[in-house]
């Protein structure tokens, strides 16, 4: 799996090197050759090695063998930092086990590995159910800071149809109520960063199953808590993400509820004021 992610990568570097075309699908949402180059280059390396497995890939969508084993493949997460020549982006897959006797348990959906590989820094996160979250080999937890307002989160903001998204009264509010608050335009990356401990919380709306099925699994393993919006188990079909080092995590739903009711918002700052 590792092998996949660092092969991808390399790939995605060579695309990355040269001067791309940049293609529009939807309004601004950037798809590069290197993406599907890299979907391609994935899918066809776990059907050589696991023929019997279904793969879920942001491209080509699913290609369901009605199988007990399920990959989520993102194959270039960071796609418009990635046109734009801003380096950071990443490879991103994660393996969902399906089998029988977990529906009877209640757990029809349970992800047993992870990787997700980010090629401009050689970093390559990784987790395996029940054994930890690493970063090239090296086992990593998320941070330890207690207070929100001592944290530095993350979030995201959509590629398109930002005006229908409410996230900048979030990313105002808790900025307002942490260290900061970071956008870096890669989620599976993000859910690493809490893992590693670098960012202790993040958030976003609207996420889709590949963006979040490696990242998820890499916080959790590392000692976090993914959870929804008003703390509710996250699903992967849910469109609503909140990770944190745990510590942290009622706090930051507390901000989601006050939010989402409108109590004691902040007005956001008028330019013109500032400007006189």
């Amino acid at each position: 799996m590792s092998g996949i992610a660092r092969e991808a990568g390399a790939l995605l570097m060579h695309y990355f090197s040269q001067h791309l075309k940049i293609e529009y699908k939807g309004d601004a949402d950037l798809v590069t050759a290197a993406d599907r180059a890299s979907e391609k280059l994935i899918r066809e390396r776990i059907t050589q090695q696991w023929p019997g497995h279904d793969v879920l890939g942001e491209e080509q969508g699913l290609n369901d063998q009605g199988g007990d084993f399920r990959w989520y493949v993102d194959p270039l997460d960071g796609t418009t930092n990635f046109a734009h020549g801003y380096p950071v982006f990443c490879v991103s897959m994660a393996v969902e086990h399906r089998a029988v006797e977990h529906r009877a348990h209640g757990e029809p959906h349970r992800r047993v590995a992870a990787v997700i590989y980010d090629p401009t820094r050689d970093e390559l996160f990784s987790a395996e159910q029940g054994r930890g979250a690493h970063l090239n080999g090296e086992t990593i937890h998320v941070s330890k800071t207690a207070a929100l307002q001592e944290c530095l989160l993350a979030t995201g903001f959509p590629s398109h149809k930002r005006h229908k998204n409410p996230n900048i009264y979030f990313y105002h509010q808790i900025t307002l109520h942490s260290h900061g608050v970071r956008r870096a335009g890669s989620a599976a990356l993000d859910l690493c960063n809490v893992a590693a401990g670098r960012f202790d919380g993040f958030w976003e709306f609207n996420l889709n199953p590949w963006d979040t099925a490696a990242g998820v699994l890499i916080v959790e393993e590392a000692g976090g808590t993914v959870t929804r919006f008003d703390g509710s188990p996250f699903e992967m079909n849910s469109r609503e993400t909140v990770a944190s080092n745990g510590l942290i995590h009622e706090a930051l739903l507390q901000e989601f509820e006050e939010i989402f009711a409108g109590r004691d918002l902040q007005p956001l700052p008028d330019p013109r004021e500032y400007k006189r």
